[in-house]
């Protein structure tokens, strides 16, 4: 396997989306708590981007593998697998390889903070692998947006938070005598989840718009996602609600003072989104219009983390 064919395997060019909420929870950390961890970051960095790269290379495979409809874009052009001819030993070899790094960065980092970062961490782990693999998996059903904004949106951000501020207390579990106290800090973890909603929705927007663009491929391969549930007209309009929620949020985290007020300026993204929602409610597909529910959430994000940037360097 070429490096080429390995970079188009694991969809390169999707990942710095998933770096998004990493960067995020980093800046959150250093202007809320003026906490941050080089040495932290850098192992999230390798764990989130590997593990990322896994689900991607084992959607891929599972795609090639369960496919029923042989004949057609998706299954020819876009899985690289089919286009390169490339042999299963060596995905499976590159699949397992993202993995142990993955795993091996991931533990050398709850080792160097604590048990809370072991236990979501594992369970992101899980999310990720059963998202793609396993008997059923949650891509093949109606909770993929849910699953993966929650995981990659709202946790990863908590995590990318926590790494940096573990001795703040806003989660403590504490092993004495035979008990396991749990301690959580409720404010300070609403508060995450607040800042968090500009991912959470964005990402789940990006498997929605996925799911939107495939539902002919999905019926004739079994893939049962929610715009097969509810119905294309349902589905693009929950697309563009989650659109909306993010900027109540954005003004409910300025009234909150969670965030500075310069973070307003995201508002001024609502023009090209919302020409971008229009664009993809007149027409949805993979090749042409699925690429615009990424750069909705470029957009929004890169805003998002550039306003909490100059707060940090010039407004503190």
């Amino acid at each position: 396997m070429t490096i080429k064919n390995f970079l188009k395997l694991v969809e390169i060019q999707t990942k710095v989306a998933s770096m998004i909420p990493l960067g995020i929870g980093s800046i959150y950390a250093i202007y809320r708590f003026s906490s941050f961890s080089l040495k932290n970051f850098i192992l999230m960095f390798v764990s989130l981007i590997t593990i990322d790269m896994a689900t991607t290379a084992i959607n891929n495979y599972y795609d090639y593998k369960k496919a029923i409809k042989t004949k057609g874009y998706n299954y020819e052009i876009h899985n690289i697998i089919v286009a390169s001819k490339l042999k299963d030993t060596k995905v499976k070899a590159a699949i397992a390889g993202l993995i142990f790094i993955a795993v091996t960065s991931g533990i050398v980092l709850s080792l160097n903070t604590d048990l809370v970062v072991l236990l979501l961490g594992g369970a992101s782990f899980i999310v990720a692998i059963l998202y793609s693999a396993g008997p059923i998996p949650i891509s093949r059903t109606p909770f993929g947006e849910l699953f993966s904004g929650l995981v990659m949106g709202f946790i990863i951000i908590f995590i990318s938070v926590y790494i940096h501020v573990i001795d703040e207390g806003i989660v403590r579990i504490i092993y004495e005598n035979g008990i396991i106290n749990l301690n959580i800090d409720i404010i300070e973890i609403i508060f995450i989840f607040l800042i968090s909603l500009p991912a959470v929705n964005g990402i789940a927007n990006i498997m929605l718009a996925n799911n939107i663009c495939d539902m002919e491929d999905d019926r004739e391969n079994k893939r049962y996602t929610l715009p097969i549930y509810i119905g294309k007209e349902n589905a693009l309009k929950t697309y563009r609600i989650l659109y909306y929620m993010v900027y109540i949020d954005i003004l409910l985290l300025i009234i909150l003072r969670i965030t500075p007020i310069i973070t307003i300026l995201i508002l001024i993204t609502l023009i090209p989104v919302n020409k971008n929602i229009k664009q993809f409610y007149m027409k949805q597909t993979k090749k042409e219009t699925f690429v615009l529910a990424v750069k909705n959430f470029m957009i929004i994000n890169s805003v998002y983390i550039i306003t909490l940037l100059f707060s940090i360097l010039f407004l503190s």
